[in-house]
């Protein structure tokens, strides 16, 4: 199924059931107030949704924002800092789109440390992030307006669990040391308990509220564990909730957790016809299931829309028997890419795949002179998708700044 036929589904779907409601007696099919409505089996677990009144999510069926875009025939975008959509540098950017084949943006809402990077539109945002958000963006619908007249299609990137912001409001919501200070990887990074189903409907509130605004989709980054959190397990304080059951192993208490959080987040959008994508480590397509971190790549792309793997050649070393995939990244990206379809090819309906592929140089692999990537290098890494029949990518680049003179013709 493409994801232009999954929102025509949705659409079918939501006609019905407004005709239903309306068809129905007075109030008789409006959950009383702070009653649950039903719940999601996952895995096993009981997901327990928002407590909100019935005609509200009639209500949503509708976007508040009244922007319309138009899925592109195969999304090409970019990374878009929360800073550069709000500066100086955008109308580079839009340029940038405009002038050749790219047609998307990937724009930070919630970033790398938890910051909520707008301006809350409505006062029920305003209490729920109340204290954890910076007004970088303190007019994202103007942003979103000037991306609809330029057909460029947005989609809002949200980090999930890697959150020193919320971690440090609410340790118990983290993973904590033996003296009650919170956990931090030695980046000074921290992150909160994907066990807590707490964190899961703040995060989706974040998705909630960038869907509103009118981002077309909701792309999930740092859906996982810490990286070698398997190591660290034994000596880290936390909860596991539901989850912590007995004959269940550890690995796969992990899984089951990250696995229902995306499966709750589609849910838990899905009557606001947006869009759900995860990123992934590209490792955890070449695996069973990646142990530490709790990513089984079957299991959450079959709960998605798109799955966005990170196959940034820099990060495998030796791997696919290439001694550095750094300076291989056609032979790289092709390897990956026969592994990752053929994944896809067992899932009964598996999303639209679309990479992340590398336009930045990695010097920490080096002692000499460091691999340069530009021109050649961003369109071998196209080149090696399109020739495996994935013609949806994204580029990354940390700071925005992309190579200039790049078809990107898929």
């Amino acid at each position: 199924m493409t994801v232009g036929d999954g929102k025509l589904k949705n659409v079918l779907c939501n006609v019905l059931f407004v005709i239903i409601v309306i068809c129905s007696v007075g109030g008789a099919v409006q959950a009383e107030e702070g009653e649950k409505l039903p719940a999601t089996e996952v895995s096993g677990k009981e997901l327990v949704p928002e407590k909100y009144p019935f005609p509200d999510r009639i209500q949503r069926f509708m976007r508040e924002s009244e922007l319309s875009f138009t899925y592109p025939d195969a999304v090409r975008g970019i990374y878009v800092t929360a800073n550069s959509a709000a500066g100086k540098k955008m109308p580079e950017l839009t340029e940038l789109v405009e002038t050749t084949d790219l047609n998307a943006m990937v724009i930070d809402v919630k970033e790398d440390h938890g910051e909520i990077m707008l301006e809350p539109h409505n006062d029920k945002y305003k209490k729920i992030f109340e204290g954890k958000y910076d007004c970088v963006m303190d007019d994202p619908e103007a942003i979103l307006k000037d991306l609809e007249q330029k057909g460029i299609y947005p989609i809002a990137r949200v980090v999930v669990f890697k959150d020193n912001v919320l971690a440090e409001e609410r340790p118990e919501l983290s993973f904590t040391r033996e003296n009650g200070e919170i956990w931090t990887n030695g980046k000074g990074e921290a992150f909160v308990n994907p066990f807590k189903k707490e964190v899961w409907e703040y995060n989706v509130e974040v998705a909630k509220m960038a869907a509103d605004l009118g981002f077309q989709e909701v792309q999930f980054d740092y859906v996982r564990f810490p990286e070698g959190f398997a190591s660290r397990d034994d000596v880290l304080q936390y909860g596991k909730g539901d989850y912590d059951s007995e004959g269940v192993s550890d690995v796969q208490q992990r899984v089951n957790a990250v696995t229902d959080f995306v499966e709750y987040a589609r849910e838990s959008l899905r009557n606001y016809n947006t869009d759900v994508s995860v990123d992934i480590f590209g490792y955890s397509a070449v695996v069973p299931e990646e142990p530490n971190i709790g990513q089984n790549f079957s299991k959450i792309a079959s709960n998605v829309d798109v799955i966005s793997s990170m196959i940034y050649p820099s990060h495998w070393g030796s791997f696919f028997g290439i001694e550095n995939t750094d300076t291989e990244p056609y032979k790289l990206v092709e390897k990956y890419a026969k592994v990752e379809n053929d994944r896809l090819k067992t899932l009964e309906d598996p999303p639209v795949s679309r990479p992340w592929i590398q336009d930045f140089e990695a010097p920490w692999l080096y002692s000499g002179p460091t691999k340069q990537y530009g021109v050649a290098e961003v369109e071998a890494q196209i080149e090696a998708l399109n020739n495996n029949g994935i013609e949806e990518y994204l580029i990354w680049n940390a700071g925005s700044n992309y190579t200039e003179g790049v078809d990107y013709t898929p």
